[in-house]
This record gives C-alpha cells, sequence and structure tokens, in this order.
C-alpha cells in the first residue's frame, strides 16, 4: 500500500511539473481564437486585429477560425469543450449573455463553464432613419411615438439579436412601443429603410456609415455611453434626456473555465498592451467603436451584469430567438 502511495506520489509531482513546465513555455503552438460569426463582420475585424497584435508580441501565430450558427451557441460550445490549455479562445460578444435566457434550456453557463480573459472594446447601436422620415432626432421620434404604440417599425439583423435587445431597452426606457421587424442580417433591413418600407432601422455604427455619407439614411442616436468617433455630431440617448442609458456591443476574450490561472494572466496581460498600441486603436476606431482596456474581473463583472439585464429584457419583452 505504502509503495502504490509513493508511486502514485510521484506520478502526481511528474504530471504537476509538466503542467507548471507548459504554463512557462506557453505559448508553445499556434493559438486558435474561434468566432461565432461569419468572416468579414465586426468580431471577426475585431478578432483579427487583436489576434495580429498578440501574435507579433507572443512569438506564435494565432487562428481565427469562424463558426457562424445558433446565435453563436455552436461557436460557444465548442470553446467549453476545448482542452483548457489556452491555445483555444473566443471573441465572444453580447449573444455571450444573452443566450442564457434567450435559448431554453439554457445551452451553457457562461459564469461557470467559461473564465474572462479580457474586455476589448466597445461599438455603439445606432438608430437610423430613412432620409426622409419625419423625424430628425430622438426626441422627435420619441414625440411621434408616444401614445401610438406599434405606429412606427424597425428593422433589426434578427430577433434577439444585439440591436434588437438595444432598441428593446431604449423602447423601455423612453416609454413607448415600437413594432419590431426582424431580418437575416442587418444589410435586408438597411436596404428596406433606404427604400422606404420602413422607416427605421437598428445596427451597429459601421454598417450605415456609407449609407449616411451617401445621404440615404441619417443617425438619430447612438445608444454607447459615449458619442461615436464615426458619428461625432449624432448625440447619446443618456444626452437625449435618458442619462445613463447604454446599449452598446462589447467584444471580449473568454476561454474554457479550467484554463490556468497563469495563463489567464499572461494572455490579459498581451491583450491589455495590444489595446495601447495606436494600431489596435485606429482599427477599432475605424469600425466605429473604443478600445476598453481593464481588469479581468471587469469583464467577468459586465458578462454578469448583462446576463441579469437581458434576462430580464427577454422575460419581460417575450423574445424568442430566430
Amino acid at each position: 500500500m505504502n509503495f502504490a502511495m509513493r508511486v502514485c506520489s510521484v506520478l502526481l509531482m511528474g504530471l504537476m511539473s509538466c503542467q507548471a513546465m507548459a504554463q512557462q513555455t506557453y505559448p508553445s503552438k499556434p493559438i486558435k481564437v474561434v468566432v461565432g460569426y461569419a468572416a468579414g463582420g465586426a468580431v471577426d475585424v475585431v478578432a483579427r486585429t487583436i489576434g495580429q497584435s498578440i501574435s507579433t508580441s507572443m512569438g506564435q501565430a494565432v487562428v481565427v477560425e469562424n463558426k457562424p450558427g445558433a446565435g453563436t451557441n455552436i461557436a460557444v460550445k465548442s470553446v467549453i469543450t476545448a482542452e483548457p490549455d489556452g491555445y483555444t479562445l473566443m471573441m465572444a460578444a453580447n449573444a455571450l449573455a444573452a443566450n442564457m435566457s434567450l435559448y431554453q434550456p439554457a445551452p451553457f453557463d457562461a459564469e461557470r463553464d467559461l473564465v474572462a480573459v479580457s474586455l476589448i472594446g466597445r461599438v455603439p447601436v445606432v438608430i437610423a432613419a430613412n432620409a426622409n422620415a419625419p423625424y430628425a432626432n430622438i426626441k422627435q421620434l420619441i414625440d411621434a411615438a408616444k401614445g401610438k404604440p406599434n405606429s412606427i417599425a424597425f428593422g433589426s439583423p434578427g430577433n434577439g439579436s444585439t440591436p434588437h435587445m438595444a432598441i428593446e431597452l431604449f423602447a423601455r426606457a423612453a416609454g413607448i412601443d415600437l413594432q419590431h421587424v426582424p431580418y437575416r442580417g442587418g444589410s435586408p433591413a438597411i436596404t428596406d429603410v433606404i427604400g422606404g418600407q420602413l422607416p427605421l432601422v437598428a445596427v451597429n455604427a459601421l454598417e450605415v456609415l456609407p449609407h449616411v455619407k451617401s445621404g440615404k439614411l441619417k443617425v438619430l442616436g447612438v445608444l454607447s455611453p459615449n458619442r461615436s468617433a464615426i458619428f461625432p455630431d449624432v448625440p447619446t440617448i443618456a444626452e437625449s434626456g435618458y442619462p445613463g442609458f447604454e446599449a452598446s456591443v462589447w467584444y471580449g476574450l473568454v476561454a474554457p473555465a479550467a484554463t490556468p490561472k497563469p495563463i489567464v494572466a499572461k494572455l490579459h496581460e498581451e491583450v491589455q498592451k495590444a489595446l495601447q498600441t495606436k494600431e489596435v486603436r485606429e482599427r477599432m476606431s475605424a469600425v466605429g467603436g473604443e478600445v476598453v482596456p481593464g481588469s479581468a474581473e471587469m469583464f467577468a463583472n459586465l458578462i454578469r451584469s448583462e446576463r441579469q439585464r437581458y434576462a430580464k429584457l427577454v422575460r419581460d419583452a417575450h423574445i424568442q430567438p430566430d
């Protein structure tokens, strides 16, 4: 019995030694960042921007793998079940917090199954209107909708999408009811607003930029806490009479829950360094966003608070996924 215990002890010490050595030499092979959306979208652009920066500083390739489907749930589950060794990460967005309430039964528990590595940044959701719409700002829109439930329609990239959720939060704050028209993506919704089939669209700021420049759309308000770098003259909802209101698209890196703390700490440190570089800041600004440096705990708290906010909204507004 004593011999067996000594053997087990030696094996355990050997295993711990190997794990410690692996952590000290991390990374020793390419790192994969999973994205739950198709290539070319905002989340994909952010993932590749951060990936390129930390690849340079860490001396290993960072490969972005796009796994769209099921509202990003396929991508999330692939990361949850991956080896927790720091070589599989995910560039997550608001859906990570929303899907636990939006889909039933809950497909995962982000706080239990994943660990927050670092928040990357935010991109504002905007409310845009047809250029000939009778309202030029948020106040005029609210005045037009007051006392007339569902008289004004807005398109979004789909039921349960971040822009859909953001406008529902805005409508509740303003005390109005808007009619939601879900589309399969932001582009067809924008096309119908330009064509006059409906008056409003809710999407991220970057998607409407070329149409605002061409004069086909106008932005009534941005739903971020600060004004958008690409629409500096457009007031926020908070500035329009609703102090404290904020509903942005956020991006951040997460890893499998059992990923060793030293590896999580190293990744966090590398991301924080990347967020300070001119290249990353300019790239984020180009997609209409801003970098948000901060601790891993700050990102974990954001996921928790967003989970609670979306749970209430899904319940109160009876929102169901497409």
